[in-house]
């Protein structure tokens, strides 16, 4: 085989588990045949079987006699798999691999008669399950197979296991010579140390033998086949959204490994990086993908190419005004650290020289501390230092990218994201190379942290868990159109709605994955009501974010707001409950809002029609309001627009209740309370102190009929006719119109009622149901800005609803 001819293989043990994956195996080899022109092939032990030598070898040692099943098993397991794999041509290798179990039988009896392990003969077991299962795939590809053992020499340092390549070269190159040919099985993970002691190169072992063989063959590229497409932007444990990285540099690929993501260990790919071999990460059972190809090159778009979290640490600190200036005392902390042998996985010190912090695994925090303390015992006792300790059960999410540098924004798109899903951060760590980001957060907040981050950076789509309590009119049709649009969010915006619950007020459904439109059906097979628990569920902490939607109209839903605020979870509402009732409460909803998470409400005020955003512009631009003006409700329009004297009021009334313009109790609009809420929301939006109680509202339920049931106020509707026709024929008569107006001037007092305005008037001439709301200000006092449009109604209702949503969305940053 000539040298630099040749693409390197590597198989794991997931891709050899049995005659058909070495069938699979197989055929990928040759079908690449023409295309690698040679290949060396590097294979582990079957699956699971280097775990079960281990455990056999152990058991024999300690003279437990179930070793001999263990061994039994694995014996079978590799006679049948050569018996099915060869068929009739199983003879002779059947036979040799016998010879060689027996061999091992041998090895398990002695270890045995010792009465206690030895490392040699542990070794040597444990190596086996590879050099069984390149001789299965040698045999069905009619090819020589390499033992390691013969050509590889290693040594071991305090970083490992490292090749001693001026002994491996010459004798690989001379197998090769005596045995020729353009494909060659070898034993992964086994290899000689100088002394000729037989060693392995511990986990992970398999991988750096590809690359190892890769390098001694000086191949064009190392294929490692794995079960996965290749290297994942995340753990898709932790963020189901992970997608797949084309391409990384080795520097990226380092930095990942490091952090513990699933990628390739650092010292499997030294061989290839000092060679500048490309390695490619592929899939055995989708041979046709083609991977994640690691390589000397940089690709800076995206600038980030993965993110990992890992726990079980803890956050060591050292800190005193005594540091400040003192030379070696940062050599001093790691120096102790080292000779206590406490590894610290990241470091991170303040300008000001004030504290140095640590991370360390959580199992070696307490010693750290320890050893800390008694070496700055001096420091402590005179109060230069004020503090050592460990803060456990911390995780680090790092953030990799070579497209990172010099990149301006990657770390206020880091901990914008961060801040969005209430993670709050314990350290920071950023190396010059500007390829790394590290930060170090509680571990309860890890999984999200890590979502809301990918997200973040536009690696997958933005996750939001939705809960919504109401499902009426209001509710439903929020609903129908939250799941009309879902698909179409997700392709065009990469915005991922999730309804995880909805609940009445008798019961909910919870779901982990996701309510679809048949929602109704698990509400109906639902538990009883829990808003406690309704509202934890929807804060997942494996969800970055969280929104509970209320169209329930309840004033005791209305007080689990503050909670729901403080807990992370953004709150959406066309309830009026909140904006305008008890003002304790409404100062809590603002304090708890104040904090990061949303609370909105555009749909309180003309349903869908932007008459909150609108206020809000004239108010943060600067401009002063000086009276607000509307008819705010849609059912007090239709009335009054059709009120023409051609039918008795409370006619209308009647066919206004059948239409759905109306409440259930149609008093609930006449009386005007719901138009005064509407004002005092309003009130309270330009900051001022307005209540309920004093909003002088004229009511248009005669006194008589402001008690008693629905049903006898329904019968005596008449009693409504003689007064409101009194009161249009006066207006005729000075040539106006009547409608029910809301009014707020710039002293806060506020009043609803029914007025007789000229026929000029902006209010004049509307459409049945339509809302109108207008602004007179400093800017627009000649010329007052008006907000027109249907204000009553599920459908327009929603969609105000909708609208609230997705902007909260897009401050989240979802690009809407």
């Amino acid at each position: 085989m000539q040298r630099g001819r040749a693409v390197a293989h590597k198989f794991g043990g997931s891709s050899v588990a049995d005659a058909a994956c070495y069938r699979r195996v197989a055929d990928i080899l040759r079908a690449r045949a023409g295309e690698d022109g040679a290949q060396v092939v590097v294979v582990s032990a079957m699956k699971g079987v280097t775990d079960a030598l281990i455990r056999t070898g152990e058991q024999a040692a300690a003279r437990d006699g179930r070793w001999r099943g263990s061994f039994a098993q694995l014996s079978a397991q590799h006679l049948a798999t050569a018996r099915e794999l060869l068929g009739d041509k199983a003879g002779p290798l059947v036979s040799r691999l016998g010879a060689q179990l027996a061999e091992l039988e041998r090895v398990l009896e002695a270890l045995g008669l010792f009465g206690g392990p030895s490392d040699d003969a542990l070794l040597y077991v444990q190596g086996l399950g590879e050099v069984y299962s390149a001789q299965l795939l040698a045999a069905y590809l009619d090819c020589p197979w390499l033992d390691a053992r013969e050509v590889l020499v290693v040594r071991r340092e305090e970083l490992g296991v490292m090749v001693d390549w001026a002994a491996s070269q010459p004798r690989y190159d001379a197998w090769m010579q005596a045995h020729g040919g353009d494909r060659v099985i070898v034993t992964g993970f086994v290899a000689r140390e100088a002394s000729g002691r037989v060693t392995t190169l511990g986990r992970n072992g398999s991988d750096y033998s590809g690359a190892i063989f890769g390098a001694l063959a000086m191949a064009r590229e190392i294929h490692i086949w794995t079960d996965v497409d290749g290297v994942l932007s995340a753990d898709p444990r932790q963020v189901p959204e992970a997608v797949l990285v084309g391409a990384l540099s080795y520097a990226e690929a380092c930095e990942l490994a490091y952090f513990g993501a699933k990628v390739i260990h650092p010292q499997t790919m030294a061989p290839a990086i000092a060679r500048k071999i490309p390695l490619r990460i592929r899939n055995t059972f989708n041979a046709a993908h083609p991977g994640t190809v690691v390589s000397a090159a940089q690709v800076a778009f995206p600038p980030v190419k993965g993110l990992t979290a890992f726990g079980g640490l803890s956050l060591v600190s050292v800190e005193g005004a005594g540091m400040i200036g003192v030379p070696g005392t940062a050599e001093r902390v790691f120096g102790v650290l080292n000779r206590a042998q406490v590894s610290v996985v990241m470091i991170s010190q303040a300008s000001s020289e004030h504290s140095i912090c640590c991370v360390v695994q959580q199992k070696q925090a307490a010693k750290a501390v320890e050893v800390l303390k008694a070496a700055f015992r001096a420091e402590l006792e005179a109060g230069q230092l004020q503090r050592v300790d460990a803060e456990d059960d911390v995780s680090m999410l790092a953030v990799v990218g070579d497209g990172m540098a010099g990149t301006p924004g990657i770390a206020a798109q880091l901990f914008s994201a961060l801040g969005r899903s209430g993670s709050n951060v314990r350290a920071i760590a950023q190396g010059s190379s500007e390829r790394n980001i590290s930060v170090v957060v509680k571990s309860k907040d890890a999984a999200r942290a890590l979502r809301a981050v990918h997200a973040g950076f536009y690696l997958s789509a933005q996750t939001l868990s939705v809960g919504v309590v109401g499902p009426g009119q209001v509710g439903r049709a929020f609903l129908a159109q939250l799941h009309a649009a879902k698909e179409r969010l997700m392709r065009t915006a990469q915005l991922d709605l999730r309804v995880r619950a909805v609940a009445s007020t008798k019961v909910m459904a919870l779901d982990e994955v996701g309510l679809g439109p048949d929602w109704l059906q698990a509400l109906e097979r639902g538990a009883p009501t829990d808003l406690a628990r309704f509202g934890e569920h929807v804060r997942a902490p494996h969800l970055p974010h969280a929104v509970i939607v209320d169209c329930s109209g309840s004033d005791a839903v209305a007080e689990q707001y503050p909670a729901w605020l403080r807990q992370g979870i953004h709150v959406i509402t066309p309830s009026k409950h909140a904006g305008s009732g008890n003002r304790a409460r409404y100062d809590a909803i603002r304090a708890a809002s104040a904090r990061g998470p949303r609370f909105k409400y555009e749909a309180t005020v003309g349903a869908g029609l932007p008459v909150i955003t609108t206020l809000r512009d004239l108010i943060d631009t600067g401009d002063e309001v000086l009276a607000i003006e509307g008819i705010l409700s849609g059912t007090l329009a239709w009335l009054f627009n059709k009120f023409d004297g051609s039918a008795p009021f409370s006619a209308l009334v009647r066919e206004a209740k059948a239409a759905g313009y109306t409440e259930p109790d149609p008093r609930d609009d006449l009386s005007g309370t719901d138009v005064a809420r509407k004002l005092v929301i309003l009130g309270r939006e330009l900051g001022w102190p307005l209540s309920l109680e004093q909003v002088a509202v004229e009511s248009l339920v005669p006194e008589g009929l402001r008690g008693g049931t629905k049903e006898s106020f329904l019968e005596q509707l008449q009693a409504l006719d003689a007064p409101m026709l009194s009161r249009l024929e006066k207006a005729r008569g000075e040539k106006k119109v009547l409608r029910y107006v809301a009014r707020l001037d710039k002293e806060g007092k506020a009043t609803v009622g029914l007025t007789a305005l000229p026929l000029d008037h902006a209010f004049a001439h509307l459409r049945l149901t339509d809302n109108v709301v207008q602004f007179t200000t400093a800017r627009y006092r000649q010329n007052p800005l008006v907000v027109q449009g249907p204000g009553a109604g599920p459908d327009v209702t929603a969609a105000g609803v909708f609208a609230d949503l997705l902007r909260v969305a897009a401050g989240l940053g979802a690009t809407l």
